[in-house]
């Protein structure tokens, strides 16, 4: 049996084609259409998904999209009844959208649906409700048999947070909490308040806190949300504005904190650091109230996530060492655009009478590497027609061997090899990549490369083998989910200074032996390079630790603030082009900045909308 799972229409729009329970391709709109959290229809995504698997629309048994766009009306009608009058002018904005375009969405799937494929039958559309996609996105690949599984998100149709049991093929749903009182909400609350995009900027918020301290927890425990024993919360909603208006918060919200929001190019000050600290703080203490009183109510020691807040890493690694579950399991992409990967795998498992089959050696999602890829002489013959000039080489060792060196010698390397990876993360197929020993190298990728701001860290891939030397973490974290400090042997005696710096003056201090990637608390978003899911990339971190003793790289996504993960060499040959990037690595050819013609030099630096 073959299903398409289609998440659109609100952000990170994606597809996936699912084959008798495998997923076989998944990618999201945007790194196609080249804008940044595409929410359009995945026209592009879907014609990859039917493409590399050499199918017709036609040829597929069901197509299933990720929520019901009734439920999520309806919740809108009763939320602006709820709290009218207030409201009415976003009511009024609200209303044309929804009876134009999405309270009739099926209509409008059919037709885009038949623009692929005119022989396609209105019949196979199929709907799966919001949470319903996101934990079958987090149980059906993990390695479990049974689990518990846990999404929380900003909101679905109704539900912010839900928790099902999985056995088997078999996901019963158990507990769920509804709009408007929403952890992915609050937090992206403080993500605006903060001068940043709500959908976007949330990582930003988590990469801040460190440079803070949680000052306001009680204040916000006080006065924005009620954290129950048993982990239900319940938020004030005389704080915040997005249940009727067009903000996140109100200006109540601002005399809390004695101050208005930030505009986004108003300077960061302590007391924004503060607030950022602290709202990472009151998140941890409601995500862990509620994991430790499920685990001690259901007794089951695996533990799934999925959903935009089980993206915060931090909270992730506060799960695995609060100790209540033994093996935690997150979906890669546990956002919306996962949403089209666990619609068809619902629906698979509701209409197949076929077991599951456990992923007790891995997981189901092969590494992430589930987008396109490109063959070595499609490879040269588009560099070729971009001018690019370049060395081939067929030899592996010698091309990881002098990838190696050039890391080494400090020069940032772009990398693109293999499938693309699906969800926010780049895990080493379309990575930037750099010399983490470097104590200039963080803000010298944030500013010449990335164009983004000063403060925000960088992960580090590490051999899966050489994790435990380099990291307080024990076991793997193949998809850069999950936080870990770096190893005491490897922090600097001299990390400490007289005074204590404050703020973002605690940048300029190197930590550890891999000041790249060490953040100002000394932790590290790890990401554990596995051989079997990558050998290329594992093979690279091996010929780089062999050249230099360190099993450690920096990682970044390829691309530049605002723009999506490079997708084809093109964009990879114009993001090297239009950024400080010195080597470029696709496939088996070797590209050198200095040796490019120069009359090709781009100006990333405002090209793309910032984020």
């Amino acid at each position: 049996m073959r299903l398409l799972g289609i998440s659109a229409f609100y952000h990170d729009s994606a597809a996936a084609l699912i084959e008798d329970g495998r997923i076989r391709a998944a990618a999201q709109e945007e790194r196609f259409s080249r804008k940044k959290f595409d929410d359009g229809f995945p026209h592009r995504a879907i014609s990859y998904c039917l493409d590399s698997c050499g199918l017709k629309l036609r040829d597929v048994d069901f197509v299933v999209f990720y929520d019901k766009p009734f439920l999520k009306f309806e919740r809108l009608l009763e939320t602006y009844l709820t709290f009218a009058p207030l409201g009415f002018s976003s009511f009024v904005k609200a209303m044309p959208v929804w009876l134009k375009e999405k309270l009739f969405q099926k209509r409008s799937l059919h037709a885009d649906l038949r623009q692929l494929d005119p022989e396609f039958d209105s019949d196979k559309l199929l709907f799966t409700e919001h949470h319903q996609a996101h934990a079958a996105s987090a149980f059906y690949p993990s390695p479990f048999d049974t689990a518990l599984v846990l999404t929380m998100d900003g909101v679905g149709e109704w539900a912010t947070t839900a928790v099902a049991l999985g056995k088997g093929s078999e996901l019963e749903f158990v507990k769920e909490m509804h709009f408007p009182h929403s952890l992915g909400l609050l937090y992206s609350a403080f993500t605006y308040y903060l001068g940043f995009r709500v959908n976007s900027g949330e990582y930003k918020l988590m990469g801040l806190a460190p440079y803070g301290e949680p000052r306001f927890r009680n204040l916000i425990r006080d006065n924005l949300i009620d954290i129950k024993p048993d982990g239900s919360f319940w938020l004030d909603m005389s704080y915040f504005n997005y249940c009727t208006g067009l903000t996140m918060t109100n200006s109540k919200f601002d005399r809390l904190f004695q101050m208005p929001v930030r505009r986004e190019d108003e300077p960061l000050t302590q007391q924004h650091m503060d607030i950022a600290a602290s709202a990472q703080s009151v998140l941890e203490d409601a995500v862990l109230a509620l994991t430790r009183s499920l685990a001690a109510e259901f007794k089951e020691r695996n533990l799934c996530l999925a959903g935009g807040v089980a993206l915060n890493c931090v909270a992730n690694a506060k799960i695995l060492r609060d100790g209540r579950f033994d093996r935690i399991w997150i979906q890669p992409a546990a956002g919306d655009a996962g949403g089209a990967v666990g619609a068809a795998l619902a629906a698979y498992f509701a209409l197949s009478s076929s077991a599951r089959v456990s992923n007790n050696d891995g997981d189901g999602m092969s590494g992430a590497f589930l987008g396109p890829s490109f063959d070595d002489t499609e490879i040269r013959q588009r560099l070729l027609a971009e001018g690019a000039q370049f060395d081939v080489t067929d030899d592996e060792a010698s091309l990881l061997a002098a990838t190696a060196d050039a890391l080494a010698e400090g020069r940032a390397v772009g990398w693109f090899q293999g499938r693309m990876e699906f969800g926010p993360r780049a895990l080493g197929n379309r990575s930037i990549l750099a010399d983490p020993r470097s104590p200039q190298m963080q803000q010298a990728l944030n500013l010449k490369v990335k164009y983004r701001e000063s403060f925000r860290p960088f992960a580090p891939a590490v051999l899966a083998e050489d994790v435990e030397d380099w990291f307080e973490l024990s076991g793997g974290s193949p998809y850069m989910l999950l936080v870990a400090d770096v190893a005491r042997r490897h922090r600097l005696a001299s990390s400490q200074s007289d005074p204590p710096l404050a703020g973002l003056a605690k940048l300029g201090l190197p930590r550890s032996g891999i000041p790249a990637v060490t953040h100002v608390d000394y932790s590290a978003r790890v990401q554990t390079v596995h051989r079997e899911t990558n050998p290329r990339f594992h093979g690279l971190l091996t010929a780089f630790k062999r050249r230099t003793g360190c099993p450690v790289l920096v990682n970044t996504s390829f691309n530049v603030r605002g723009e999506p993960i490079a997708h084809t060499p093109e964009d990879a040959f114009r993001c090297l082009m239009g950024t400080e990037i010195d080597m470029l690595v696709i496939g088996n050819c070797i590209l050198q900045k200095n040796r490019q013609n120069p009359n090709l030099k781009l100006d990333y630096r405002n090209a793309f909308d910032p984020d």
